[in-house]
């Protein structure tokens, strides 16, 4: 088997890391950015390309992680995962709950500086860290949700624009700033959108698609394109949600991703099921699956897309079963998503186990809804997201109407934990 099919050297291919001196200036910078004392050498980035790669050191893991937006397990590292305190510093001790978040926001600020003056000459050095910026606002976002996330994402956005009006740079790179200024305000609108306020994620989401009409980005507008049909959806605007995701897809084909395409068939199948089309919506839904099984084909696919995958599917089909009322038959599904999410993804995992408490309940498993209800709020202590508030909402009230002493217990367990959380406490 050829390193080069290996999902680590497929990455590095998809970022421009073919070559062992390019990765290693990238490892070095992500290192530095999250503040771990760490260095690679030629010999082990050319390990790390073999079909069986030997498991990364702690601190290289979480670099790794860092760097690439994803768990090395899904870059064909041997597990398991390094425990939050192996060869950790004291910032990332398990405890430390909000310190990350903090470490993170520091970590951002060390890009605050540039360009402060028109004289600045911004070259490729000041992009990497700009982007690496971005990249680490992903993970904490996977991590913890939009609600905390957003303010800093803001505060990066205002970085970039200020290197692109006082900076001095080449046509070449200011292009790329432009690009980076779109795709850190369609952050900001899916941070938004994550803690629910729709307005306000409209407007980043209308600036990041001017910025990629503007810059004639197709990837950038495919990407603004998706999100726009999920919000109309999650808005009750199924045939809006659907007429976006056809333009999406006219506009990824020629990107050759089978995973974009399949995230852009997920969420045709998400409108098509709103708009009461089953048959319609499990045909895409199933076209989605098939294109997923192809990843390996084509073209890599973009970072943003890295959550789709076979949990995302699994959700979507339980979601699809919920809309058409057969609950029982989503329950499987919405039990393989939350099987199958990777632990990385925080704010997903909260989010899919809120739902199989739901979809449990109204199937009148009452007794195992409840205890997945109780079962989340482990999940919760560290996400700040408005869907997932408005989850657990929907939840406690689903319990709450409920006569048994299973759901009553829980119902009320959410609703101290609820108000706790509300005081700040």
């Amino acid at each position: 088997m050829d390193d080069e099919q290996t999902p680590f050297a497929r990455a590095c291919a998809a970022r421009g890391w073919e070559k062992p001196g390019a990765f290693l200036r990238a490892f070095d910078s992500a290192a530095s950015l999250v503040g771990e004392q760490v260095t690679v050498t030629d010999r082990q980035f050319r390990r790390w390309r073999l079909p069986a790669p030997p498991r990364p050191r702690p601190r290289a893991w979480r670099v790794l992680h860092a760097l690439f937006g994803t768990s090395p397990l899904n870059l064909g590292f041997p597990g398991p995962e390094p425990s939050a305190t192996a060869d950790a510093g004291p910032d990332l001790r398990e405890g430390a709950s909000v310190d990350r978040r903090a470490f993170v926001a520091d970590s951002l600020g060390a890009v605050a500086g540039l360009a402060l003056g028109s004289s600045e000459a911004v070259g490729t050095a000041h992009l990497v860290e700009l982007r690496e910026g971005l990249r680490s606002l992903y993970t904490l976002d996977d991590a913890y949700g939009g609600g905390d996330v957003r303010s800093l994402a803001v505060r990066h956005l205002t970085r970039v624009r200020r290197v692109i009006n006082t900076g001095s740079y080449p046509e070449t790179i200011g292009r790329q700033l432009q690009l980076l200024a779109g795709e850190t305000a369609e952050h900001c609108a899916w941070l938004y959108y994550d803690n629910d306020e729709q307005d306000t994620a409209r407007r980043y989401w209308g600036e990041a698609l001017t910025t990629a009409t503007m810059l004639r980005d197709e990837g950038l507008e495919v990407l603004v394109l998706a999100a726009l049909s999920m919000q109309a959806s999650f808005e009750g605007r199924p045939r809006d949600g659907y007429d976006l995701a056809r333009a999406a897809h006219q506009r990824a084909v020629g990107l050759g991703s089978a995973v974009l395409l399949s995230l852009i068939a997920s969420r045709e199948a998400r409108a098509l099921a709103l708009m009461n089309d089953q048959s319609s919506a499990r045909k895409r839904l199933a076209d989605s699956m098939r294109m997923v099984e192809r990843a390996d084909r084509g073209r890599p696919a973009p970072e943003w897309a890295a959550f789709h995958g076979h949990a995302e599917l699994d959700y979507a089909h339980g979601l699809l079963y919920t809309d058409a009322g057969h609950h029982k038959a989503a329950v499987p599904f919405l039990r393989a998503a939350l099987a199958h999410q990777d632990r990385t993804y925080g704010r997903n995992r909260a989010l899919y186990r809120l739902t199989l408490a739901r979809g449990l309940v109204r199937a009148g498993e009452v007794d195992e809804g409840a205890a997945e209800a109780v079962g989340s709020l482990e999940h919760l202590e560290e996400v700040e997201s408005g869907r997932v508030t408005r989850r657990l909402a929907e939840v406690h009230d689903l319990l709450a109407a409920v006569d048994a002493t299973s759901a009553r217990t829980a119902a009320g367990e959410l609703a101290e934990y609820a108000h706790t959380k509300g005081d700040g406490r």
